[in-house]
């Protein structure tokens, strides 16, 4: 059986997902310039706000689902805020933005919470 406070993180996950995609995705050159960004492509940007309205979305529509999505969906979700981590990690050592580390600091969060949750699914 899912947990229910699985299903409510995938709910939560969501919402943050869309709270970022949003923006990202209509006005990528002021939301990134409020955060410290100073060069922006905003190609880039509105392709990482589909991924997260992607990965958001799909939290959405299956967190009523069984063990076997969840599995699927938690892998995803571990190798992208794994690679999140390390991606951010280069650009905070690149000189990056301050508020880096407070992307880093919600990737780091929520990829612990996913693997925490794939290894209790595993148990099942």
């Amino acid at each position: 059986m899912v947990p229910e406070s699985l299903r409510f993180w995938f709910i939560i996950h969501f919402a943050a997902d869309m709270l970022f995609a949003v923006p990202l995705i209509l006005f990528p050159l002021r939301f990134l310039g409020f955060w410290g960004f100073e060069a922006v492509d905003p190609l880039t940007a509105r392709l990482v706000g589909a991924a997260l309205a992607g990965i958001g979305g799909n939290s959405l529509f299956m967190h009523k689902g069984g063990i076997p999505e969840f599995s699927s969906m938690l892998t995803l979700k571990i190798i992208w805020s794994a690679a999140a981590v390390i991606s951010i990690v280069i650009s905070i050592i690149e000189g990056g933005p301050a508020a880096l580390y407070i992307f880093l600091a919600i990737f780091i969060c929520f990829s612990l919470l996913w693997i925490y949750y794939k290894i209790r699914l595993l148990r099942y």
